[in-house]
């Protein structure tokens, strides 16, 4: 019997973070990995803004940043004029592509230098329950199965979330639209830009989008994510990438060195994410944001808010539903009110056609991004597409 304060299941960003604030608060912390190797596979475009960074008490590293850009370009089907997200006009948009990996290896050692043991190869097998509440895992380490009872128990497996399912928290999507099915080549020999993030909107990405992500001179992460409704055929999301690169001679002259798939969540934060006892963070309480599929520095703030009410439930000896509610309540006030707006934004653009896509990204092009409201929108479609306002209004 092993016996912690907090257990914390998951080593990506957001165990990480709880581990290490949870531990950095002087609470006995273990955090547990079922692959023997942290960050590895890469299922990841690898895009990172900086705007979170400083909440998140994180220094950017060399070790792990591949290239540093300007911003980002979304383009439309048409990929005349872009939308330009720059730091003088959006600057949460600036950031890093980054080795993953590396990235995920750093947090957990931020983790264990603020005192948290971590056990990798160490799934978690069976839910711990004592008094109602939850109250540690048995896990496999070593060869070994081991019962780890703990005060406090954050999930941070991501998207599948086995163990909040185990609990008792439903973690089954059942709208299939909120579901992207994604495809990434890392590339070599190509001609993207260094300084931009590029997306490209419309029917080559149903209901999605294509990005490339540059990783510094002549490699990128090019890749593509489609919501599953709008496939016919596993191979469709590849056949769309392919395509795309073929059109494109600055790609189609590029080598793929790593094939990357997987599946991401676009779905409204999940209506319950605590139990007595148990919280999830990170992509296990759905915080991927709708619009972007980026989910690194909210699973990674939600640790930090998760380690937060675990010292305050230990220090009251309080593991009530009630208690954990107070991580329920501090995730919804942060995430809440963007995601559910993205969500929607993403259904919309969903059903835009592209002559619509371009038209929108027009417009866009023209309004400085800082100055965007629903009015400054509408004002500038009324002058340039008025046709358009009745097929957008419900979007913005």
């Amino acid at each position: 019997m092993q016996n912690y304060d907090v257990l914390v299941v998951g080593a990506g960003p957001g165990g990480s973070s709880a581990a290490r604030f949870a531990a950095r608060s002087g609470l006995k912390t273990l955090l547990i990995e079922k692959r023997p190797d942290i960050g590895s596979p890469v299922r990841c475009g690898e895009g990172l803004s900086k705007e979170w960074m400083k909440e998140g008490e994180i220094k950017p590293n060399q070790h792990w940043i591949s290239d540093e850009v300007k911003g980002a370009r979304i383009y439309g089907p048409s990929e005349k004029k872009p939308i330009m997200l720059t730091a003088e006009k959006a600057g949460n948009e600036v950031g890093f592509v980054v080795e993953r990996d590396k990235f995920d290896k750093e947090m957990a050692a931020l983790a264990a230098e603020a005192g948290s043991d971590i056990w990798v190869k160490s799934p978690a097998l069976q839910v711990i329950r004592e008094g109602g509440r939850i109250a540690g895992a048995r896990v496999r380490h070593n060869g070994n199965m081991e019962d780890v009872k703990a005060k406090i128990v954050i999930a941070a497996d991501g998207f599948e979330s086995e163990f909040g399912r185990w609990a008792g928290l439903k973690s089954i999507i059942l709208a299939k639209n909120d579901i992207i099915s994604c495809v990434e080549y890392r590339m070599k020999n190509v001609d993207s830009d260094v300084d931009f993030t590029d997306f490209y909107l419309g029917s080559c990405a149903p209901a999605g989008y294509i990005w490339v992500f540059p990783k510094g001179e002549k490699e990128a992460n090019v890749g593509i994510g489609v919501t599953i409704t709008q496939m016919k055929d596993r191979f469709d999301v590849r056949n769309y990438l392919d395509t795309w690169i073929r059109k494109h001679p600055g790609y189609a002259k590029g080598r793929t060195i790593q094939y990357i798939t997987g599946g991401v969540s676009v779905s409204k934060v999940k209506e319950k994410i605590t139990l007595p006892g148990l919280m999830l963070v990170g992509d296990a309480a759905r915080l991927i944001d709708p619009i972007t599929g980026g989910g690194i520095a909210n699973a990674y703030i939600s640790g930090k808010y998760a380690a937060s009410v675990a010292s305050q439930a230990i220090e009251a000896d309080d593991f009530s539903q009630e208690m954990m509610s107070r991580y329920e309540q501090m995730v919804k006030e942060k995430f809440q009110k963007k995601h559910l707006r993205n969500w929607i934004a993403k259904e919309k653009l969903g059903t835009l056609s592209d002559e619509t896509l371009d038209k929108l990204v027009d417009v866009l092009s023209d309004v400085k991004v800082n100055d965007i409201s629903v009015q400054a929108v509408l004002q500038a479609v009324q002058e340039k597409y008025p046709e358009m306002i009745s097929e957008l209004e419900d979007l913005i």
